[in-house]
């Protein structure tokens, strides 16, 4: 068999040059693309980049694709730190019933990097930031739940943030919150709904 005549088209491919860069500076731009799933890859490589995480936290206001604001979520979360806490706190007062919950689970995710923020969190004047905090401390492992819930129910003076602690000592309360249970009882005594929320969670804390 003869051999073939190269042809003006059977050189080398040209290589072309990348329109990113793989360090911080390069997938950060990635975030940026119009293709989501560049853009997904970029927040998934971007978990060994600690440096980008104030560019994560700022992006995810901006994401439109569920997504991409998953693996951003994961991300941060893998990451972790104060800086990643003190970046998606402040989703907690958005408006996007999606963006708010993921920040709540990454949050939730992060328990001693959010504990110096709950105090201040709990006291806001916001009343649905304060029941979004109460939300993210379902599933927050950390040592000073009980005595955070316990001081909701002895100062809140609004009634759907005491109903939200009292359901979630339901869940994970200890006897340590046993007084401020009766103190939520006295403080609204005619409150049929909190009187119940308060039985129940002492039923299910002194339950053997």
């Amino acid at each position: 068999m003869g051999l073939r005549k190269a042809t003006e088209h059977g050189g080398l491919r040209r290589i072309e040059p990348r329109e990113y860069t793989r360090d911080t500076e390069g997938l950060v731009a990635q975030l940026q693309d119009a293709d989501p799933s560049v853009r997904r890859w970029a927040a998934r490589d971007l978990a060994i980049h600690p440096q980008a995480v104030s560019a994560l936290c700022a992006h995810l206001a901006h994401e439109p694709d569920h997504s991409v604001r998953q693996v951003i979520f994961t991300t941060l979360g893998c990451l972790g730190g104060g800086d990643v806490a003190a970046g998606l706190i402040p989703l907690l007062r958005s408006e996007d019933p999606g963006l708010r919950n993921g920040a709540i689970e990454a949050l939730s995710e992060l328990p001693e990097d959010v504990a110096p923020h709950i105090e201040s969190l709990l006291r806001d004047a916001n009343t649905d930031v304060r029941i979004f905090t109460l939300n993210l401390m379902t599933d927050l492992k950390h040592p000073d739940v009980n005595a955070w819930l316990a001081r909701v129910l002895m100062e809140d003076h609004h009634v759907n943030v005491v109903a939200a602690a009292l359901e979630l000592l339901a869940e994970i309360g200890t006897h340590a919150a046993l007084p401020a249970l009766n103190v939520a009882r006295q403080r609204f005594a005619d409150d049929a709904f909190i009187g119940f929320a308060a039985d129940l969670a002492q039923q299910r804390i002194e339950a053997p």
